[in-house]
C-alpha cells in the first residue's frame, strides 16, 4: 500500500497541468481509500492480540523486573541505548493493578506510573494506553502489549517482565515473536541490560 501511494505522487503525468477534475478527484479517492484501508489493518492486527482470558490481578501483584522492550516509537529509537533493566512493584487497589515503574536510565533513577484497568487509559502528556496482558505465568514471566496513542499517533508497545533478573532464554523468544509479529523492528527489540539493583517502589 505504501508503494502504491508513493507511485501515485512520482508518476511524471500526475501535473497540476495535465490532471482533470475528474482525475484529481480519482486520485484523492484513491489515496484516501488506501489510508483507510491501512487504518482498518492497523486495528484490525491489534483486535487478534487477546488478553489471557484467566488473567488474575491478584497474581500480579508484587515484583517484577523489566527486562524487555520493543517499539518502533521514535522516542525508543532515540534512547533505548541508554536503557537498563529495571523493577515494579506492583499493587492492587480498588480492583485495578498500580504498575510504579523504576530504571537506571543514563544514571538517573526514573520514574513512571500506570494504572492497568479494564479499558483503555488516560495516562500523562495526553496520550492513551490500551494495554493487554498476552501472556502471564505469575510465578515467572509476564508479556505486556500496549497501543500507545497520542493525538491521531499510535505506537505499538511490546515489554516483557521476569519474576528474577535472569531472563529465560525461551521467554526471550516469545517476546521476539510477538513484538516482530506485530510490526516491531529486530532493531527495535531489545532485551534490556542488567544495570545494578535498581530499588523497587
Amino acid at each position: 500500500m505504501f508503494c502504491f501511494i508513493k507511485r501515485c505522487f512520482t508518476q511524471p503525468h500526475f501535473t497540476s497541468e495535465l490532471l482533470t477534475e475528474t482525475n484529481k478527484t480519482i486520485i484523492m479517492m484513491t489515496i484516501q481509500t488506501t489510508a483507510l484501508g491501512l487504518t482498518f489493518c492497523f486495528f484490525w492486527a491489534s483486535a487478534d492480540v487477546l488478553p489471557q482470558s484467566d488473567f488474575n490481578t491478584e497474581g500480579m501483584s508484587g515484583k517484577w523486573y523489566l527486562t524487555g522492550f520493543a517499539t518502533n516509537a521514535q522516542w525508543f529509537i532515540r534512547h533505548k541505548v541508554t536503557m537498563g533493566m529495571g523493577t515494579s512493584t506492583f499493587t492492587v487497589m480498588d480492583g485495578d493493578l498500580d504498575m510504579p515503574f523504576e530504571s537506571l536510565k543514563m544514571h538517573n533513577l526514573a520514574k513512571k506510573t500506570d494504572v492497568l484497568e479494564n479499558s483503555p487509559m488516560p495516562v500523562s502528556q495526553g496520550s492513551v494506553n490500551d494495554m493487554r496482558i498476552v501472556d502471564i505465568k505469575y510465578d515467572e514471566y509476564a508479556l505486556i502489549y500496549t497501543i500507545k496513542t497520542i493525538g491521531d499517533s499510535s505506537d505499538i508497545v511490546v515489554k516483557a517482565y521476569s519474576r528474577t533478573a535472569d531472563f529465560n532464554p525461551e521467554i526471550q523468544e516469545k517476546f521476539r515473536q510477538l513484538a516482530s509479529e506485530n510490526g516491531v523492528l529486530p532493531e527495535n527489540i531489545v532485551i534490556l541490560p542488567k544495570n545494578g539493583d535498581c530499588p523497587s517502589v
